[in-house]
């Protein structure tokens, strides 16, 4: 497996089960400062031999008084480096400095209005712990805020007295511990920041990092910056001389093979090992006979010619029209395609074996979600040669991935998995950097049973090309509303962009007139969503003029289609795809 080397500033962000965890560090991310998970019981001696440029505690679901809540190691207050912790983050933090969090009936959800503490506030003067029932504790309820300006803190700097922040809690601290002063309240949570600058540390009860909190970016630039004295280098041109020289090292003069499904993960795995190893990755695209119009041909014409790597083009259509005759189940037909593209590969991969060099290494478009939602975050604790490491930067494979590869008998290959530090928008953006086209760095998601999983019921070559056709009116119509949204806002990803798209073709006919005669065809289904992370989705509000286009031109242009229907469920209660 491949990773990064040694990054210089390295935050990490605590993990103590927030919903919100990957979000902070795509974040931090997002400043150009270098951030990873790590689980909230990670191993504090590897930690001290690898030491963080900053910390970050997460929030989470629990109660810090619940069993089985996770547990603050008091020890990541000691390391002497600059911490924030958000919502339970900041709990835990008060809890293990002595402070008090007690239970309380009232929450506080959503948008809440945050006022700085003024100068003149009782509220701001409070820097020791006041016991249960005290004036000083009576007095936390009713800060001034009249006063011109603000305590002075590092963290909100000079973010406005008031402001709109996203609260998501029950808990809150009552009393901060020994050497903090509160810096912000709301009109619910008398202590919504509180920080210990001796220490560096700093801890806000709302949540900067969703995009609610309206100067949550501000907030953390000055944590980064300010605070922990970051600088902004982490890009992602760097990020891919990084990698380069990591896969180069550890591939050494060996051979690697990379099963190219033509999708984002795979594309830009390609292009990376192409920059570092050249003529030392053979590429095997497996053909099913599955993708969208023209997507085998794109994937051929990018990686046989731009890319000097050998490109391998299996032609699989013919098996896997055969194996999927008269299969309906959606489940039977992803295992029927997850283990005939196996067969392919090892095939194509047995061939390469021929010539007396054997190939090494399998590399996999793994990305940072995968490694997180996996769990092999938690059990990544080796050495690698520069010295301990934590969390996924160590140099350990995700061993639920090599269970989930049916090698055959006599047959393994080590894997290597370049992307499985980054998010997805990182992938793209890494994919640019690489040279590789527009239209495959922002490819849309797409199942990786393909178009079987589109096509409720038989999967037949006539049905195919019968979606493939009005799959591609679709996305031609869509991709000119995006881009015409794009001309007018200037963003790429504005609120009524849309995410993904796509046709779906149901197991059912319809009468219709077509002409002066009387039709007995199928219909088919526009899906299309808004969506920032597929976790929810809402249906996209169309312009009636796209809508009315796309009918008219798929009755008109594919055969065997008479209707056109529009799905306008969200995600939940329903899924994206169908099947």
């Amino acid at each position: 497996m491949t990773d990064f080397p040694a990054v210089k500033q390295r935050v990490i962000v605590v993990d103590f089960g927030a919903q919100y965890g990957q979000l902070i560090a795509r974040r931090v991310r997002d400043l150009k400062v270098y951030s990873e998970i790590v689980p909230f019981d990670i191993d504090l001696d590897l930690l001290r031999s690898d030491l963080p440029a900053a910390i970050i505690l997460s929030g989470g679901p629990a109660s810090v008084y619940a069993e089985g809540a996770p547990e603050l190691q008091r020890g990541l207050l000691e390391l002497g480096v600059p911490v924030l912790g958000f919502c339970y983050g900041m709990q835990a933090m008060a809890a293990a400095l002595g402070g008090t969090v007690p239970q309380t009936d009232v929450g506080e959800y959503g948008p809440a209005e945050l006022t700085r503490c003024a100068g003149d506030s009782i509220l701001g003067s409070i820097s020791t712990k006041a016991p249960p029932g005290s004036e000083a504790e009576t007095d936390v309820h009713h800060p001034s805020v009249h006063a011109p300006h603000p305590i002075p803190s590092a963290l909100l700097g000079d973010t406005p007295l008031t402001q709109t922040v996203w609260m998501s809690h029950r808990d809150s601290v009552g009393a901060v511990p020994e050497g903090f002063t509160v810096t912000a309240s709301t009109p619910t949570t008398p202590i919504a920041s509180m920080e210990d600058p001796v220490r560096q540390l700093y801890a806000t009860q709302f949540h900067p990092e969703v995009h609610h909190t309206t100067h949550g970016n501000q907030m953390l630039a000055h944590f980064l910056f300010d605070i922990a004295q970051l600088t902004p280098d982490w890009t992602m041109e760097s990020v891919a001389d990084e990698i380069i020289a990591a896969v180069r090292a550890q591939v050494g003069d060996n051979r690697v093979i990379l099963g190219l499904s033509g999708g984002v993960d795979s594309s830009v795995v390609a292009a990376l090992l192409a920059h570092a190893i050249g003529k030392q990755v053979t590429c095997v695209f497996v053909n099913t006979g599955l993708l969208r119009k023209n997507e085998p041909e794109e994937v051929e014409a990018v990686f046989s010619r731009q890319f000097d790597v050998d490109f391998v083009h299996a032609h699989a259509e013919a098996r896997y029209a055969t194996a999927l005759a008269g299969v309906k189940d959606p489940e039977q037909k992803r295992r029927i395609i997850g283990s005939e593209f196996w067969r392919v590969f090892f095939e194509e991969a047995q061939k390469l074996e021929q010539d007396g060099k054997p190939v090494r290494w399998l590399a996999q478009g793994t990305i940072y979600p995968d490694v997180i939602e996996s769990g092999a975050y938690r059990d990544e604790k080796v050495s690698t040669g520069g010295g301990a490491t934590t969390g996924s930067r160590a140099a350990a494979t995700i061993k639920s991935h090599h269970n989930l590869i049916p090698f055959p008998e006599g047959v393994h290959f080590d894997l290597i998995e370049p992307l499985r530090n980054l998010f997805k928008d990182e992938v793209r953006a890494l994919g640019l950097a690489l040279g590789l086209p527009d239209h495959i760095v922002h490819r849309q998601p797409f199942p990786g049973p393909g178009l079987a999983v589109r096509i409720i019921g038989d999967v037949t070559p006539e049905r195919l090309e019968m979606l493939r056709n009005a799959d591609a009116i679709v996305r031609q119509e869509i991709d000119a509303y995006n881009e015409q949204l794009f001309v007018e806002t200037g963003k790429r990803d504005s609120d009524r962009s849309v995410w993904q798209y796509f046709a779906v073709l149901p197991d059912i006919r319809s009468v219709g007139v077509m002409g002066d005669e009387r039709t007995y065809a199928h219909p088919i289904i526009i899906r299309a969503v808004e969506s920032r992370d597929a976790m929810t989705a809402d249906w996209a509000k169309l312009p009636y003029e796209v809508l009315a286009r796309m009918s008219s031109r798929i009755v008109a242009e594919v055969e065997g289609i008479n209707r056109v229907a529009y799905d306008i469920t969200s995600k939940p209660p329903g899924t994206i795809e169908w099947e």
